[in-house]
């Protein structure tokens, strides 16, 4: 009872930030409390200009970090809340004031374990960056290499944990009184975000993120990974090589430096191409201000909290999926969906396919430089009611990354589409792990796996022999027998026969 009376006190604030916004809306549609809904609008209702999306954003923001961050994990779901509201939420800002320098000092010696002169020569107080979750400061090791070092803000975990109880709380409220609603799983959604940010919680994961892609790209030309310094990495503080450069979206001052933006935007896309489909691990919050261009023009990504990752069937589906768009071969495309079960076989493939078409069509009839696939891919996630679709979360996440990454490539060259600079990758990647040489090599890896498996079938099936000659009991008159009987010989035999079979 008394964390129910503490939720709505709480949601009441919350109601009278939205209603200062004109931003309600969620609440009035979700139908919870409506009392405190209509408090809220009666005492703080203004008149506030711009759309809904961005009136909310502006909302999500003075709430501060837990909604900033609920509010960029609901711009990837636009088949939950609309593309123009998804929209609006994906430009939410994570900036925030920076804590204090001594605050800072104070936690990387506590998590550490060493004063921060045994491990630093120099550590500046000033944050270069302040995000919901950590700041970032600017240090000399005392071994002289300059590195930047992540901070989580004190207190973060307790007031992330607060806000999530409230969001549980709700969701279930939704789902127990608001049956309509249930269709878009709000537990799930809010469950979802709390994985995300439990593990943005710990710099240690992120670390080990970074050292992955770090791992994947060694032999990329011209892309690299800054390194851990993982003698300084804790739960709480990660220490990484400071990345030096220009942001990858500063025009003039890559062109001041000698770099040709559309050599940048082409190296940008097949960086992305690469892990999305050859590695099936990717950076996924790669805005703007985490992707820097060295003095020599390498790409060099920061900031590893959020990753995403996609199976060998997902990449698969994937890039059958677009290169049939690509094609306007929408019965294909339609077909693709099916074989990887993503619409359940009791809907009509013709039916899919119109409906495929009428997404397809508008937008691959605009000029080559206009043509978005993270748009087209948000069109088809919409369909996921009509079609019984299953919402893939990893697809999702990808989907912001591609719209993030074709705004980027609209910067760097806005007469260029940056997936036609990537398409013969794609093709490339395809016939080398879709077409008949690829099909051979996995049936010859199938057998190779049944036949090492061979040896550990057939010590079973003597287990089994074995075990059936010692409960063999002759009748009364029937004398005992000298060996297995024959039936379990012929069995025995008929086993590895099916298995050499099946190997082959």
């Amino acid at each position: 009872m008394f964390a129910a009376i503490t939720h709505l006190a709480r949601l009441l604030r919350i109601a009278r930030t939205f209603a200062r916004h004109d931003a309600l809306f969620p609440l009035e549609r979700s139908g919870v409390s409506p009392v405190i809904v209509a408090i809220a609008r009666a005492v703080s209702r203004r008149a506030v200009p711009g759309r809904p999306g961005e009136r909310l954003a502006a909302a999500l923001e003075e709430l501060g970090p837990s909604f900033i961050k609920l509010g960029q994990a609901l711009s990837v779901r636009s088949d939950l809340i609309g593309e123009e509201l998804a929209d609006d939420l994906a430009a939410l800002q994570d900036r925030l004031p920076p804590f204090a320098g001594a605050d800072a000092r104070a936690i990387v010696e506590s998590e550490l374990g060493s004063p921060i002169d045994e491990l630093f020569e120099s550590f500046d107080d000033t944050p270069v960056a302040a995000a919901s979750i950590a700041q970032v400061h600017f240090a000399i090791t005392t071994q002289g290499d300059a590195v930047a070092v992540k901070v989580l803000r004190p207190g973060i975990e307790a007031r992330f944990r607060r806000d999530v109880d409230l969001l549980l709380w709700l969701a279930r409220l939704v789902e127990r009184t608001r049956p309509a609603l249930r269709r878009l799983r709000p537990l799930d959604v809010v469950r979802t975000f709390e994985a995300t940010v439990n593990t943005e919680m710990d710099l240690r994961l992120e670390a080990a993120a970074a050292s992955e892609l770090r791992e994947n790209s060694a032999d990329d030309e011209k892309f690299r990974v800054p390194d851990v310094d993982w003698n300084r990495t804790g739960r709480a503080v990660m220490t990484m090589e400071r990345v030096g450069g220009i942001r990858i979206d500063d025009i003039a001052a890559l062109e001041a430096a000698g770099f040709a933006p559309r050599d940048i935007l082409q190296r940008s896309a097949q960086a992305f191409f690469r892990q999305v489909f050859r590695d099936g691990f990717f950076h996924a919050d790669m805005h703007p201000g985490n992707m820097f261009v060295a003095p020599d023009g390498t790409l060099c990504p920061v900031d590893f909290g959020i990753m995403g990752r996609l199976d060998p069937s997902t990449r698969n589906y994937l890039a059958d999926m677009l290169i049939g768009f690509l094609d306007r071969d929408y019965k294909r495309v339609a077909e693709v969906h099916f074989e990887a079960g993503y619409v359940p076989a009791r809907q009509s493939v013709g039916a899919f396919t119109q409906a495929i078409r009428s997404i397809g069509e508008p937008i691959l009839g605009k000029p080559l430089h206009e043509i978005s696939l993270a748009r087209l891919l948000a069109h088809l996630f919409q369909l996921t009611r009509t079609f019984e679709m299953e919402a893939q979360p990893q697809l999702l996440l990808l989907q912001k990354t591609m719209l993030i990454a074709e705004g980027v490539g609209r910067t760097l060259d806005p007469t260029v589409n940056m997936w036609s600079l990537a398409r013969p990758l794609i093709e490339d990647w395809v016939v080398a792990n879709r077409g008949p040489d690829a099909r051979i090599r996995d049936v010859v890896s199938g057998a190779v796996s049944q036949l090492e498996r061979l040896p550990r079938l057939i010590g079973r099936a003597e287990a089994v022999v074995e075990a059936l000659s010692e409960e063999y009991t002759p009748g009364r008159h029937e004398p005992a027998p000298r060996g297995v009987p024959n039936w379990v010989v012929v069995a025995l035999v008929l086993i590895i026969v099916l298995l050499v079979a099946s190997a082959a």
